[in-house]
C-alpha cells in the first residue's frame, strides 16, 4: 500500500514554466524532498516475535523507497567484503529504527528485500537460468510482483505448534519427537560465517547438519546439545528429508516459484526464481 501521496513536500513555486526561475528565488530557501514509503506484508504476520519486539502482532512493516543512499550501501566494497551490505541496506530502508534486521525471521527479511528491490529497480528481474531439461543456461525475465506468500503450515497434520513459537514433529524412522524453531537473520549470518571458515580451513562442508543442529530445540523433551548433536550425526536419510520438508512447509516465507520457458529446447516448467548478484546489482 503506497503512502506516496503528499509526501514529496515540494513547494509549488512560481506559476511560470521557467525551471531556472523556479530555483532562482533564494529567498524562499532550498527545496526539500521526502522519500516515499510503502507497507510490506510480513509472511509471519507478526507471529513468533516476543511481545517486546516492534513487529509483535504486526501484519505489515513500513519501508522507504530505495534511494541513491541505498545504492551507495550496496556498492560499498568494504560492506560487501564483510558480508554486511544487505543487512545495512535493509536497516536503511526500514522506517522504524527500533527494528534490528538481525532479529527478523528469514521469511520477513526476504519480503522486505524483494519489496525494496522493486521500489528501486522495478518488478522486472532478468537473470541467468539453467534449464532443468537440457541444462543449458539462458537469460530469462521474471516479474517479482507475481510472488505469493506462504504464511506457514498451521494446517499440517504432522506438526504441533508450541507456545514458545516452536513446532514439534515425529520422525518417521526413529519415531522420536523433534522440536524445531525458525531461523532469524542472526542465525543465517552465523551459519554463513561457519561455512566460510570451514572452506578457508579446507574442512568438510557440513551446512545441512549445522543447520539442523541450530534449528532443533529438543529431542523427546531433551534440550541438551549433546543429545541434539547425537541425533543429527546419526539421523537416517528418511528422517533428515522429513525434517527439511516439514521445515520448508512450516516456515512463513515469500514464494518465488514462477513459470519458465527455455530458449534452447522450449521446455516449460515452474522454477524457483534464482536470486543471483543481478537481483541487487543489475547490469
Amino acid at each position: 500500500m503506497s503512502r506516496n501521496k503528499d509526501r514529496l513536500g515540494l513547494d509549488e513555486g512560481p506559476s511560470h514554466s521557467d525551471p531556472v526561475a523556479a530555483f532562482a528565488d533564494v529567498g524562499r530557501g532550498p527545496l526539500t524532498f521526502s522519500t516515499p514509503t510503502e507497507f510490506v506484508e510480513l509472511p509471519t504476520g507478526g507471529r513468533f516475535y516476543p511481545e517486546n519486539h516492534p513487529l509483535f502482532g504486526q501484519q505489515t512493516v513500513e519501508i522507504k523507497h530505495m534511494t541513491a543512499r541505498e545504492e551507495d550501501i550496496l556498492s560499498s566494497k568494504t560492506l560487501l567484503k564483510k558480508g554486511l551490505a544487505l543487512d545495512r541496506f535493509m536497516q536503511s530502508v526500514l522506517v522504524n529504527n527500533n527494528i534490528n534486521v538481525q532479529d527478523l525471521y528469514v521469511g520477513d527479511r526476504n519480503a522486505i528485500l524483494i519489496a525494496a528491490r522493486i521500489t528501486g529497480y522495478g518488478e522486472e528481474y532478468t537473470t541467468q537460468v539453467v534449464c532443468p531439461s537440457c541444462y543449458q543456461t539462458s537469460k530469462y525475465t521474471f516479474n517479482l510482483e507475481e510472488k505469493s506468500t506462504n504464511k506457514g503450515g498451521d494446517e499440517l497434520e504432522n506438526i504441533t505448534w508450541t507456545q514458545n513459537a516452536t513446532f514439534v514433529t515425529k520422525l518417521p524412522a526413529l519415531g522420536v519427537d523433534v522440536e524445531m524453531r525458525l531461523l532469524t537473520g542472526k542465525d543465517e549470518s552465523y551459519l554463513t560465517k561457519m561455512s566460510q571458515n570451514k572452506k578457508k580451513g579446507n574442512l568438510a562442508e557440513t551446512s545441512l547438519t549445522d543447520q539442523l543442529k541450530m534449528t532443533i530445540v529438543s529431542v523427546n523433551g531433551r534440550t541438551d546439545q549433546a543429545t541434539i548433536n547425537s541425533l543429527v550425526n546419526n539421523l537416517p536419510a528418511k528422517d533428515s528429508r522429513h525434517l527439511r520438508t516439514v521445515y520448508a512447509q512450516t516456515t512463513p516465507n515469500v514464494d518465488l516459484k514462477q513459470h519458465f520457458e527455455c530458449s534452447h529446447c522450449s521446455h516449460e516448467a515452474v522454477v524457483e526464481v534464482p536470486l543471483t548478484a543481478e537481483f541487487f546489482w543489475p547490469k
